[in-house]
């Protein structure tokens, strides 16, 4: 099969003929049908190849958010069968460990716990899959634990997003935060996780809502996700537009989903007293925030991390499912464009230039 593989301490990824390994007792392949292609992807490559010795680091097949068909199980499992339509996951849900069992199946123990790519390339070296995956390919070995089955007329390409991005947004507003209804939300980056942060908080009643990016593209996006006001973060404090425009106090949940830690604090600062500020973006390994322990002492604002959304992968990509199906999220808009697997580097070329919301591999 064909993969777009990652050797460090190359800058791109090339199209590749790979072998594909036989399936082990709870191995699932899976004939990818569709992959987004996500900022983590080109974070994961970035920090790599910047890395002290990029060149001792083991090729990798990129990509974790994707939907396929299921072709082939392995002995032992039982979750799927051969024909199924299902979801990878990048956290795996086992179903059986201290987090799992109870309802906490984003920390799974599991997660992590496989990098195999399970496949050999032409040389003889066997590269990784990102995050137990490896999207970025015709095919793909997983555990069966790391994909759900669903049942669907939906589109892969929309599926696919399911696997991250959806889950991550939508999952942030609605099981991390629990969004109320009538609520005030502000919304600090409006890529792809971001436009789903805005409709998990329409969808769950949110009266007013802020999308906060200095891209044009993106926030005008963002009317199609809810909002209700679009910032500009280049043309003024973006912490005085927001209080400005609630009489003073801030709102009631700000969502930052850059992992940026001044952007951290611009959507702590943003939040009322006894608000909730929810940290969606992911920041470098060595970065660190500082609070000023009085304000957070008399303002009762709670800081909280959101990983994977929350979410019960098992339970609640169903549920997301549902939302697609009758209309209340809209998974579709956020495609902005269809490209083959030997594009994927312009893709990335797109993501930095702010020319797209999600690219898709189908």
């Amino acid at each position: 099969m064909k993969a777009a593989v990652f050797t460090p301490p190359e800058t791109k990824l090339v199209i590749e003929e790979v072998t594909l390994d036989r399936l082990g007792p709870q191995d699932v392949r899976v004939t990818v049908e569709a992959s987004g292609v996500c900022r983590s992807d080109l974070s994961a490559l970035r920090a790599t190849a910047e890395a002290a010795d990029p060149a001792g680091a083991p090729p990798m097949i990129l990509g974790h958010e994707g939907a396929g068909v299921v072709t082939a199980v392995g002995t032992d499992v039982r979750r799927v069968e051969v024909g199924d339509r299902v979801i990878a996951s990048f956290v795996p849900e086992c179903g059986e460990c201290w987090y799992c069992v109870r309802g906490e199946s984003n920390h799974c123990e599991t997660y992590g716990g496989d990098g195999a790519g399970h496949v050999t390339r032409s040389d003889g070296s066997r590269p990784l899959g990102m995050s137990g995956l490896g999207t970025f390919a015709e095919e793909m070995t997983v555990h069966q634990h790391a994909v759900v089955p669903v049942r669907t007329d939906l589109p892969s390409e929309q599926l696919a997003l399911i696997g991250c991005g959806v889950t991550t947004g939508v999952g942030a507003a609605l099981w991390t935060a629990q969004v109320k209804p009538g609520a005030t939300v502000a919304v600090f980056g409006c890529g792809g996780v971001g436009q789903f942060v805005m409709q998990g908080a329409r969808i769950a009643g949110a009266a007013r809502i802020f999308a906060v990016d200095p891209v044009p593209m993106k926030r005008e996006h963002a009317r199609q996700a809810g909002a209700t006001d679009l910032v500009d973060p280049s043309s003024a404090d973006p912490v005085e537009q927001i209080r400005e425009a609630t009489g003073g106090r801030g709102v009631d949940y700000a969502f930052e989903v850059i992992g940026n830690p001044n952007v951290i604090m611009q959507a702590y600062d943003a939040t009322r007293p006894r608000g909730t500020t929810v940290v969606v973006g992911m920041a470098a390994a060595d970065a660190t925030i500082t609070l000023p322990a009085v304000p957070l002492f008399l303002q009762e604002k709670r800081l909280i991390g959101s990983f994977y959304g929350s979410a019960q992968i098992r339970r609640n990509f169903a549920d997301l499912v549902a939302l697609a199906e009758s209309g209340q999220l809209d998974i579709g808009s956020a495609v902005s464009r269809r490209i083959r697997l030997d594009e994927v580097n312009d893709a990335f070329r797109a993501m930095e230039a702010g020319e797209v919301i999600r690219s898709v591999i189908c």
